[in-house]
């Protein structure tokens, strides 16, 4: 089965980040849903979306299952009204972990961004390394790319600190208060331009310097291996 279409990413940002907020903003008082309806309301949102996301893809897309775990943890805090300090633990853990994970693979014989990097599917691997070995360059490329694995799990703990500072700052009202909704609301809008964008921005300097290096260890650009490329 060929893989579903690509969601745009404007109704992905308006389905799971504006409509919950503007829910959890406005309907959270006594006089709307109330505090519970309105968090459950809200987090019905990306919860379906990332539950559709299986459906099309009929496989586990790691970063679609965080956002529903994510998404499943702040219910629980706010619906069981635990303190709010375990929301921005939450807020910090989830990326936390995926930068401990990218930080571990440096350890392995499979760095993650060499995983992403050389996906044969995507890049033509055999012509990359005949190039490299031609210009004998294979052991920087890899010391190279070893670097871009650390600097991609830096992004990642990033996020995590920004998460949880953000977290703390704006979330100061008890759970399962209408102004407890309002504040998450706050901190979901908020998350995007102080933290999802600089972690987008930092990403793409990664791949800028894999790019350089590419063309600077082989005199040809990244997609020039691009498995579609023409020879």
């Amino acid at each position: 089965m060929a893989d579903a279409a690509k969601p745009n990413q404007l109704i992905e940002l308006t389905i799971t980040l504006i409509i919950p907020a503007l829910i959890l903003m406005k309907l959270s008082s006594p006089e709307d849903l109330g505090a519970a309806n309105a968090l459950a309301l809200a987090l019905s949102f990306p919860l379906a979306w990332g539950m559709r996301d299986f459906w099309n893809r009929r496989k586990i897309n790691l970063f679609a299952a965080l956002g529903v775990i994510s998404t499943v943890l702040t219910g629980g805090i706010g619906l069981l009204e635990l303190d709010t300090q375990w929301l921005a633990v939450k807020e910090a853990a989830v990326p936390g972990l995926i930068g401990l994970a990218v930080l571990g693979s440096t350890y392995t014989r499979y760095p993650l961004v060499k995983t992403i990097l050389l996906n044969p599917a995507i890049i033509d691997v055999a012509r990359l390394q005949a190039k490299l070995e031609t210009h004998g360059a294979t052991r920087v490329f890899e010391s190279r790319l070893l670097r871009a694995t650390w600097m991609l799990s830096g992004t990642f703990f990033f996020s995590s600190a920004m998460n949880y500072f953000l977290a703390r700052y704006i979330v100061v009202s008890p759970a399962g208060t209408p102004a407890f909704n309002e504040e998450l609301g706050r901190l979901t809008l908020l998350s995007y331009p102080f933290i999802a964008l600089p972690s987008m921005v930092m990403m793409v300097l990664v791949i800028y310097y894999l790019s350089r290096t590419t063309r600077e260890l082989t005199g040809l650009s990244f997609t020039d291996f691009l498995s579609s490329a023409k020879v």
